[in-house]
């Protein structure tokens, strides 16, 4: 039964079993519905209030802004450059400033957007772990700098980072990328597996 339909009867007990009895359901007894003005059906209520579906999906809408599902935090521990410590901290001053414009101007997606991502980077900061830079570069370590070669002869430098400043495309490697761990305890002239090939270690600074 259309959900309308059997609320109104639980307001109606002894009209729906009068009707019940007569195996039918006499047009007088359908909850009245009225058109919009933007042609939708909306149903009134029994104190001449109207409600649009409309109108309930957007509040739905509205309210899945508010309960955006969390950043995934990685399990792995939290290990960072001191670099990586101050990127953690521009972004908290950076979703601060955000999350207080988005207050001002009312802007529920944003301060949805900005609350979510300040508890991820609260929670980062809590968590990190400062290793201080390499004194040596005889074998690859947290914090080094490695230059390796690939069978193909591509000369690729990575400098090994945490997992929140990690960006391949400009040169640094999440400390628990496959190559990463490849890497570790690795000196000048070992090889190990890079994708699907093999690559030397040519430097390490």
């Amino acid at each position: 039964m259309n959900f309308f339909l059997a609320d109104w009867f639980l307001q109606e007990p002894r009209r729906w079993d009068a009707s019940r009895s007569a195996g039918a359901i006499p047009i007088s007894l359908v909850p009245p519905l009225v058109m919009s003005s933007a042609g939708g059906p909306q149903r009134e209520e029994s104190n001449g209030t109207i409600m649009s579906r409309a109108f309930v999906k957007e509040r739905d809408g509205e309210d899945a802004l508010d309960e955006l599902p969390e950043r995934p935090i990685s399990p792995h521990p939290n290990l960072v450059t001191a670099e990586g410590l101050g990127h953690i901290e521009t972004e908290i001053a950076r979703l601060q400033q955000e999350h207080a414009a988005a207050q001002a101007a009312n802007d529920r997606g944003a301060l949805a957007r900005s609350a979510r991502d300040l508890r991820y980077w609260i929670a980062r900061r809590s968590t990190a772990r400062v290793v201080p830079s390499p004194t040596e570069s005889t074998r690859v370590q947290f914090g080094s700098t490695v230059t390796i070669v690939r069978d193909d002869e591509r000369r690729q430098t990575f400098r090994i980072v945490g997992e929140d400043e990690a960006d391949p495309a400009r040169g640094t490697l999440s400390h628990v990328s496959p190559l990463a761990r490849a890497l570790f305890g690795k000196q000048v002239g070992d090889s190990v597996q890079a994708g699907q090939s093999e690559a030397e270690i040519v430097a390490i600074a």
